[in-house]
């Protein structure tokens, strides 16, 4: 399926609009939306002039509850620090508070984004490696979007490997453009060529690559078919989003290699984002 966007206010003339009020506090204005799928979709939304934040943080936003308070919840940003936009990676939950009315969102309507950003996927909460992996099942993938278009990753390490597990092909399809779009980018486009890799693979439909993301590193296929050694505490540095079952089984394959969990407090050689798991 191909993705729909949306870069003009031309649909509220036919229906009603499920944005907050231009003057809500922290209100930011709606540049474009794409749907992805059924049920993926992406939004670019303007950036406070003051805003500032860190390649892999999120922030909390969302809208307002028929009770008219503000109804929020954590979202990466799935954009680089430089960008003059910010942009946010979604799923669509037709029965769920919150995104059951973020899914119809269009062009020029507000929503409310908090302006205090943190999390743990960031550079500072790693030390120094060659190798970094970044890990991601489903929206997953959205701190990686800002990561990967971050000049600083590839100064820090030789190489950047994305992976990307989702069940239906179609739900790659957000990560194939970004990987495009990166590696065309004309500030780290030619970085991201030489240095960037993308490893997808389903778990449900027949793709190029199937299986947990897990089990491939488990039997050594991630390796083989990178052409890269097993995961190595002096070398290799991993970053991971998704669910709950994901981070626990990728924390336990790290730690059995001799990584250690990272923080901003105190850096070390992996780190994982709590703040959307439960």
């Amino acid at each position: 399926m191909s993705a729909q966007t949306s870069t003009s206010a031309s649909s509220h003339d036919t229906k009603l609009s499920v944005g907050v009020p231009a003057d809500t506090k922290d209100a930011v204005k709606v540049l474009s939306v794409t749907h992805w799928n059924d049920r993926l979709f992406h939004f670019e939304v303007e950036r406070p002039s003051s805003f500032r934040f860190r390649s892999g943080e999120f922030v909390m936003i969302g809208l307002l509850n028929d009770e008219g308070k503000p109804l929020l919840r954590a979202y990466s940003i799935a954009a680089p620090f430089w960008s003059e936009t910010l942009a946010f990676y979604s799923i669509k939950v037709q029965d769920g508070p919150l995104t059951s009315k973020l899914q119809n969102i269009a062009v020029g309507d507000y929503i409310i984004m908090k302006t205090k950003p943190v999390g743990t996927l960031v550079l500072d909460a790693l030390i120094p490696g060659k190798r970094l992996y970044m890990i991601a099942t489903g929206t997953g993938i959205a701190p990686f979007a800002s990561l990967i278009r971050d000049p600083e990753v590839y100064e820090q390490y030789d190489e950047v490997i994305l992976t990307h597990t989702c069940r239906e092909t179609d739900e790659l399809a957000y990560g194939k453009w970004l990987i495009e779009e990166t590696k065309k980018d004309p500030l780290i486009g030619e970085l991201a060529a030489a240095q960037l890799r993308y490893y997808p693979t389903t778990t449900r439909d027949e793709s190029p690559k199937m299986g947990r993301i897990t089990t491939l590193i488990e039997n050594g296929t991630l390796y083989e078919d990178l052409n890269v050694p097993p995961l190595s505490a002096e070398t290799d540095r991993v970053m991971i989003c998704g669910s709950m079952g994901l981070n626990t089984d990728v924390k336990a394959l790290l730690e059995a290699a001799g990584l250690e969990e990272g923080a901003n407090s105190k850096p070390a050689t992996y780190v994982l984002e709590k703040a959307f798991v439960g």
